[in-house]
């Protein structure tokens, strides 16, 4: 079980079903339909096309994929966009979900999808991908041994909006930047980069640069080790930020900063990395305390990262299941790994996990490194997994759309 996007061409993509996007009357329309018709050879497709009859927007009908380097045509009837009021997202949502269940009925194994409804029925592409998404993900969360792929004919094809997606570019620039300056600027002698200054001599170089990733110099706000912010500016934004933070049990818990004056102690975690102010002036940032205590990190030492992955598994309360399908990782990897205590997992594997167990970053680190693996600043898969981390985003349907969009590896596909 996995899914994945690519870009190609669908009629050259092998699937046990390939998805049409077809016409409701058994004629052969344009774009897609018009390609997989002439490349599965549109006389004999035609014919069995015209034993169907009409379909309706939302359903899925199969045909022989003849020519087709597959077993099946689903054709299913996408809606034709009409500025959204004439259910065009509900109809397009049942396409996805029709031809997924009609592939498990005839007994696939994989499935692939174009963006349906995209091309000549002009449906908006970012809000078309994200039904695509939602509707594959929930398929999947209670399907075994599917593998399912999103074919994008081109880049202009594949749309990413929003203020998740648009940090992404701004992080990996920034950390590129970062890492230039370190090795530029680093003081051998003392073993921290002038960076440091901007965030208080108090930070170490391993919170400063986790740190500098999320936000840039301010004028300082001084938090102490409990919590407790020595500034008016600074309680007001503790007291807003709190109110907001469903998650807290103890406010705290919580720590406020903008900028330096910070012990180096402790490891820190973002939780919702920007807390306007009312008056929308400044950003402050709230961090909750890593929960690896000292005695957490001793007591695990010399655990392989096969012990590590079924301990966390255990304690968090998960079962194998959710586990591997959050990771969108197959079955029977799952169960390589379970069967071996010394199983050397490939990173990207290792990063799928770390995910499917929403691990904060230290924790993530130190899961990867039990593996022999660690995040690299100028990889840019590592950059756009830390900072979905860091922003507090584990799933791996969201990061393979950034990913996929930065031509990288995607998480268990």
């Amino acid at each position: 079980m996995s899914f994945q996007i690519i870009r190609n061409d669908i009629t050259k993509v092998y699937a046990e079903a390939i998805v049409n996007t077809a016409n409701p009357e058994p004629v052969i329309g344009g774009g897609t339909d018009s390609a997989i018709y002439e490349a599965a050879g549109a006389k004999e497709l035609l014919a069995e096309r015209e034993k169907i009859g009409e379909i309706k927007p939302g359903d899925a009908k199969a045909t022989p994929a003849f020519k087709l380097d597959a077993e099946y045509i689903i054709h299913t009837v996408g809606p034709i966009w009409e500025g959204g009021s004439a259910n065009e997202y509900e109809i397009l949502a049942s396409c996805y979900r029709n031809s997924l269940n009609l592939a498990k009925e005839l007994g696939c194994s994989s499935v692939a999808f174009p963006l349906i409804s995209t091309g000549t029925y002009e449906f908006p592409r970012e809000t078309a991908l994200d039904i695509a998404i939602r509707e594959i993900k929930a398929f999947m969360e209670i399907s075994e041994d599917m593998e399912v792929t999103l074919v994008v004919f081109d880049r202009e094809a594949f749309v990413l909006s929003g203020q998740v997606f648009e940090g992404v570019d701004a992080f990996i620039d920034e950390n590129y930047v970062e890492e230039k300056m370190q090795s530029e600027y680093m003081d051998e002698e003392e073993g921290h980069s002038r960076s440091a200054e901007l965030f208080g001599s108090a930070v170490s170089r391993r919170g400063n640069r986790f740190l500098s990733n999320i936000f840039h110099a301010q004028e300082s706000e001084p938090v102490s080790k409990d919590g407790e912010v020595s500034s008016a500016k600074g309680k007001k934004a503790k007291k807003t930020a709190s109110r907001k933070d469903e998650k807290a049990e103890n406010a705290e818990d919580l720590f406020y900063v903008s900028g330096s004056d910070i012990s180096e102690d402790v490891f820190y975690e973002a939780t919702e990395c920007r807390s306007p102010l009312p008056d929308g002036d400044e950003e402050f940032f709230r961090y909750r305390a890593a929960e690896r205590s000292l005695d957490d990190v001793m007591s695990h030492i010399g655990e392989t990262w096969q012990e590590s992955l079924l301990r966390m598994i255990d304690e968090k309360g998960y079962t194998d299941a959710e586990v591997y399908k959050k990771a969108n990782i197959d079955r029977k990897l799952f169960s390589k790994i379970r069967s071996n205590p010394n199983y050397q997992p490939k990173k990207i594997t290792a990063v799928a996990f770390a995910l499917a167990l929403e691990l904060n970053l230290d924790e993530t680190k130190d899961f990867l490194g039990r593996a022999g693996y660690a995040f690299s600043p100028s990889n840019r898969f590592d950059l756009i997994v830390e900072y979905f981390i860091q922003n507090g985003i584990h799933d791996a349907y969201t990061i393979n759309l950034a990913l996929f969009d930065h031509d990288q590896p995607l998480i268990g596909a």
